[in-house]
């Protein structure tokens, strides 16, 4: 590996200036800034700040709507990563199986990563409109009548439904990079010795997989607790009864619509906590099983 020296000592920190200003103005910062205003409440006017401890994050702990917005945070972070998963793993085994419709193939699956979260929250809930959605009219003809604005199941099947479409996209290319990178005489020689294609995968194919499986696990569960908030927000805006107010969606109604700032502050830091969690989690006792 080649090393690069600098007979400037200035040099590095001029390059790496941009990044660094960069994570500091749309990082630090504001994470900074979250974490002392969890510990302040503001009046009704907000002409006054007082500073309150952690009376912010005991009121969290204490509040109903708060604990619910964990549990269907929960079931939708762990629905989306575990389906948008499976379903790319799928696609790409599909993939690795073709010939001559491998690219093109590749090329229509890939362009629903271009769709920006909120287009695709609005692309479904078209889809999925009780009035005028084609899906509500199919099932309508088999005796199940979709409501997804007072049915709690059916709302969280539609945004689910919508962020596992956007994200499968980004978990193919990456799923399919991975099972080429796989050298094609091993699995070759295990066909030769007997093995069938279910075994074929779960002895070699997927433990040679797991280093690409594990890095996508770690960007969807972030991706289901944080970029979703755009599709939650085009299509049930945390409703019905607040069956599909994720955590970060709670925290912009009520910190933007709600103007309660001190509680707004204190879910963003709860849930930065549990993110960075859950990230630590995976990288020191997942990433044991992960075959390099």
């Amino acid at each position: 590996m080649k090393r690069t020296l600098f007979n400037n000592r200035l040099l590095p920190w001029l390059l790496l200036a941009p990044q660094l200003a960069i994570t500091f103005i749309f990082f630090l910062w504001p994470a900074t800034q979250a974490i002392i205003q969890s510990f302040l409440r503001q009046d009704a006017f907000g002409l006054s700040t007082n500073f309150v401890g952690l009376a912010n994050y005991r009121a969290l702990m204490n509040s109903a709507q708060y604990m619910n917005s964990l549990q269907v945070t929960a079931v939708f972070a762990i629905s989306v990563t575990v389906f948008s998963l499976l379903i790319a793993l799928v696609m790409a085994l599909a993939v690795d199986r073709m010939i001559r419709s491998a690219r093109t193939y590749t090329t229509l699956l890939v362009w629903p990563y271009a769709v920006a979260p909120a287009v695709a929250g609005i692309l479904w809930w078209f889809i999925f409109n009780p009035t005028i959605g084609i899906l509500p009219y199919l099932l309508d003809m088999v005796g199940y009548n979709w409501n997804h604005l007072s049915s709690k199941r059916d709302a969280m099947t539609l945004v689910v439904v919508a962020s596992v479409w956007k994200q499968i996209s980004y978990n193919f290319l990456f799923f399919v990079a991975g099972l080429q990178a796989i050298p094609a005489s091993l699995r070759e020689a295990a066909a030769i010795d007997g093995a069938g294609p279910v075994r074929r995968f779960f002895d070699i194919t997927f433990p040679l997989l797991s280093p690409t499986t594990f890095f996508l696990l770690v960007v969807n569960i972030v991706y289901a607790m944080f970029d979703t908030f755009a599709v939650i927000d085009a299509t049930t805006q945390g409703g019905p009864a607040q069956a599909t107010n994720i955590l970060v969606y709670k925290v912009y109604f009520d910190g933007f619509i709600g103007q309660s700032m001190g509680s707004s502050s204190a879910q963003s830091v709860v849930l930065m906590a549990i993110v960075i969690t859950l990230t630590v989690i995976q990288f020191r006792w997942i990433e044991k099983k992960v075959q390099y």
